[in-house]
This record gives C-alpha cells, sequence and structure tokens, in this order.
C-alpha cells in the first residue's frame, strides 16, 4: 500500500542563464505519494509554482524509461540520486523518508555549462559521438541478420558497452571531470564487431581526440562506473585505451604509405 511523504524539503539550484550566478531556493511539499517518481514530484511541484504565479523551474526529461539519458540530475551530491544503476527518471519518493530535505543541482562539470535552473548543455558528447560513431554499411536492403557470426561473449560485450544513454552521469560524478567512460562504452560497441571494423583504428584516434578536447583526464578513480545508470564497467576504458595506442602505431604506418 502506497504511503504519503509530508514536510519534504527541496533545495533547488535556480539560474535564469550561463551568464547568471545561481542560487540556492527552498521549497515545501507536504503530501507526495511514495510511488511517485521522482520527475513526477518535481512536475507536481511546478504545477504548485505556476499556480502561485511563480517561475517554473526548467529540467531536462523526455522517455522517462531511463533509456534517453535526458534526466540528469545531482541529487543530494549524487548522479542520478542514491539508488545505484538508476537514472533519475527511475527514481522512486520511497526512497526517501518523510521530513528529509533533498538538494537538487544540475550536472557540475566544467564541459556541460548550465542553460537554465537544471538544466545544461552536453553537446560536448555528441561532439564525440560525431567524430567516430558510425560505421560503413553498402546501401539497399538489410542483409541477414545471422549473416555474419559473432561469438556470443563478444556480442554480449558489444551489447553491454551499446547500453550507454550518454547522460553525462559519468562526467559529473569524476573529480577530473572526464568522459572515459562514455567515450569507451561508444567506442567499444563498434569496435567489438565485425560491423565496425572498417573504421576501427580511425574511430578510436578520433573519438579520444575530441574527447581529450573538452574533458579531464582518467585517474581511474572508477566514480564513473558507480554513478553509471546503466553500470558500464571500467573493462571498457582499458580496452579502449588498448586500441587508442595501436591506432596510433597502424594510423601513422598508413600515413607513411601514402
Amino acid at each position: 500500500m502506497s504511503t504519503h511523504l509530508t514536510n519534504l524539503t527541496l533545495k533547488i539550484w535556480r539560474q535564469k542563464g550561463p551568464a547568471d550566478g545561481g542560487h540556492f531556493e527552498s521549497y515545501r511539499i507536504d503530501s507526495i505519494s511514495d510511488e511517485a517518481s521522482f520527475l513526477e514530484m518535481l512536475a507536481v511541484l511546478n504545477e504548485k509554482l505556476i499556480g502561485e504565479g511563480l517561475e517554473a523551474i526548467t529540467f531536462d526529461h523526455d522517455c522517462r524509461e531511463g533509456i534517453c539519458g535526458t534526466c540528469s540530475l545531482m541529487i543530494d551530491g549524487q548522479a542520478h540520486g542514491p539508488q545505484r544503476g538508476t537514472a533519475t527518471c527511475q527514481l522512486h519518493m520511497r526512497k526517501f523518508a518523510s521530513g528529509d530535505t533533498i538538494v537538487i543541482e544540475p550536472f557540475r562539470a566544467t564541459a556541460f555549462p548550465i542553460l537554465k535552473d537544471l538544466m545544461v548543455d552536453r553537446a560536448p558528447l555528441d561532439r564525440i559521438v560525431e567524430a567516430g560513431g558510425f560505421i560503413t554499411a553498402a546501401t539497399g536492403g538489410a542483409p541477414d541478420a545471422n549473416i555474419i557470426p559473432i561469438p556470443k561473449p563478444v556480442a554480449d560485450a558489444a551489447m553491454d558497452a551499446a547500453e550507454c544513454i550518454g547522460c553525462g552521469a559519468c562526467v559529473a560524478a569524476c573529480p577530473n571531470g572526464a568522459a572515459n567512460l562514455f567515450t569507451a562504452a561508444k567506442v567499444s560497441h563498434l569496435n567489438l564487431l565485425p560491423q565496425g571494423q572498417a573504421e576501427r583504428w580511425s574511430r578510436v584516434e578520433a573519438m579520444v581526440e575530441t574527447m581529450d578536447e573538452y574533458f579531464g583526464s582518467c585517474t581511474n578513480h572508477g566514480e564513473c562506473e558507480a554513478a553509471c545508470p546503466k553500470s558500464i564497467s571500467l573493462d571498457f576504458i582499458a580496452l579502449m585505451h588498448k586500441d587508442f595506442r595501436r591506432a596510433k602505431v597502424k594510423n601513422r604506418k598508413l600515413i607513411s604509405q601514402i
């Protein structure tokens, strides 16, 4: 049976725009179902604010099914909140207790400038994917799904990497503001498969070097894996570094032969 949480205090970051300094504002919610999602709770608060003639809180949301990655919030200092392997949209209020004070902030990273309130610009993640997140495929009808045999361990590893939803929690959680887990996932899910071999060496070099333009360096704190709503393994970072070293040698040889 559902219960209602009462006397919740929400300390929420408010910021009018990128040039504004920003500040915390406190709000009270007197009754919210413990079955409500975190985003539903924010929607209830916004309805209350609009009813009082105040400006609603801006925050990102879309699918609300844990697959789009837009629900990027720092909740009590943790990316996506206190529940491991869970996106903000799938976090429910039963994880909190009546009388709690909940601090809600946007993702904090130099590469993610705040646009307004709880919304940040995560375009640098798109720049990484644009640098090499594609494969060469012949046009025309789709080939038979089983035309290329792929060992199950390889397929499983590629699918594990492909679970990355690009939310940026790994960057927000990293003390260095690194995007290595995101980049490694995007590199690995293509580099592990036969279909991704045509661009394998150019892909990893281009994506890693684009990453380095925007983000900090990885020093293996492991905070990224802990914050990832899909629990993507640090092992993919090691695979990416291995391919990057090999790419530097292979690509240099190719250039010398031109």
